[in-house]
C-alpha cells in the first residue's frame, strides 16, 4: 500500500515522505485539470514578526505550493502591526478572487488575538480548517475544510489499514488544532473513538484497548509499549526537540524504540505525519477553489474531498 516502506523489528514504518509525495502528485493533476478550465488555485499565507520557526513553515508552503502549480502569495507584516491591520489584511483577501486560500502563520504576536483573525477569515477559504464554521460542519459530518494535520493522519491510515469501520481509535490528546478534529474525523470514518487528556483516569489501560492510537500531546516519548496493544497502528504527531547526549534532536509523543517492538505500523519522527501536513495543505487549497466554483467534490481526484458518512449512517 502507498505510504509503506521498510519493515522494522516489529513493525511496519509508514513512511510519511513517500505518502506526501502520492498526495502531491495528485495535486498537481487536480491543478491541471483546473488550469485546464481556466482556474488557477491561489494560497495567501500571511506572517507577522519574525519568529525564524514561522518564516521556515512559510518558506516551506510556498515552495510546495510552486511545485504542484498553485499561485502563492506571501504577505509579511512587521511584528509591531496592529490587530487591525492584520484583519484589514484577511479581509481584503476575502475578496480577491484569484485567493482561494487564507493561511495565517500561527504564532501571532502576544498583542492580537489570534482566534479573532482566524474567524475573519472566509470560511471557504480557510484552508487550515479552523474556523468555528468549519469546525462544526466537521463535527456534522458536512464537505468542510478540515485541518490539515488530522487530514493527514487520516490519508496514512487509509493507505495502511483501508476500510476502518468498527476499529477502537484512542487519540491522545484534545487540542483544537489536533485532537478534536482527529477524533471527528475517526467517527465520519465509523471508528469507535476514545479521547484520552489530562485528566484521564487509567489512560495506559484505556490506550491498551485501541486498534488505532493517535498521539498528539505533546510530551516528548510518554507512549510506551506498556500503553500498545500488540499489532496496533501508531500515528505519532508529536514533534518535540529534546537534548540528549549533548545533541538536539527531534522525538515524538510515542518512545519509538519500544513501541515498534509490539506496533504492527508505525509513523516515524521525523518523517512520518510532518510531511503530510503541509502536503494536505495544498489538497485544501484545491478543495477551497472547488467549493468556490461549485463544482461536485468528484470533479477532480476521488481524494480532492474527505468522504463524509454515507446516508443512513451519521448518527448511528
Amino acid at each position: 500500500m502507498s505510504g509503506l516502506s521498510q519493515t522494522l523489528p516489529g513493525a511496519r514504518l509508514i513512511d510519511g515522505k513517500a505518502a506526501a509525495a502520492q498526495v502531491l502528485a495528485e495535486v498537481r493533476a487536480d491543478v491541471l485539470a483546473l488550469q485546464a478550465q481556466q482556474l488557477t488555485p491561489g494560497l495567501a499565507v500571511v506572517l507577522v514578526g519574525e519568529d525564524p520557526a514561522s518564516h521556515v513553515y512559510v518558506r516551506n508552503k510556498v515552495l510546495r505550493a510552486n511545485e504542484v502549480g498553485i499561485n502563492s502569495f506571501e504577505y509579511r507584516l512587521l511584528a509591531d502591526s496592529s490587530e487591525q491591520e492584520v484583519l484589514d489584511l484577511v479581509q481584503q483577501l476575502n475578496q480577491e478572487a484569484q485567493v482561494n486560500g487564507i493561511l495565517v502563520q500561527l504564532p501571532l504576536p502576544a498583542h492580537i488575538d489570534e482566534n479573532k483573525v482566524l474567524q475573519a477569515i472566509d470560511p471557504r477559504k480557510d484552508v487550515d480548517g479552523f474556523h468555528s464554521e468549519n469546525v462544526g460542519g466537521l463535527s456534522q459530518g458536512r464537505e468542510v475544510l478540515a485541518p490539515c494535520t488530522p487530514a493527514g493522519c487520516m490519508r496514512l491510515l487509509h493507505d495502511h489499514c483501508g476500510d476502518l469501520s468498527g476499529k477502537h481509535a484512542v487519540v491522545v490528546g484534545r487540542s483544537n488544532i489536533v485532537g478534536k478534529p482527529m477524533a471527528a474525523l475517526l467517527l465520519q470514518a465509523h471508528c469507535s473513538v476514545t479521547v484520552l487528556h489530562s485528566r484521564s483516569v487509567n489512560a495506559a489501560a484505556l490506550c491498551r484497548q485501541a486498534d488505532i492510537v493517535v498521539a498528539a500531546v505533546g510530551r516528548p516519548r510518554m507512549i510506551g509499549a506498556d500503553w500498545l496493544k500488540p499489532g496496533a497502528v501508531v500515528i505519532d504527531v508529536g514533534i518535540n526537540r529534546i537534548e540528549e547526549d549533548g545533541r538536539s534532536r527531534l522525538v515524538g509523543d510515542v518512545d519509538f524504540d519500544s513501541a515498534v517492538q509490539v506496533a504492527a505500523a508505525i509513523t516515524p519522527v521525523p518523517g512520518g505525519v510532518g510531511p503530510m501536513t503541509i502536503a494536505m495543505l495544498m489538497r485544501n487549497t484545491v478543495t477551497a477553489t472547488l467549493l468556490q466554483q461549485g463544482l461536485a467534490p468528484d470533479h477532480l481526484s476521488r481524494h480532492s474531498l474527505s468522504p463524509a458518512p454515507t446516508a443512513g449512517q451519521t448518527g448511528a
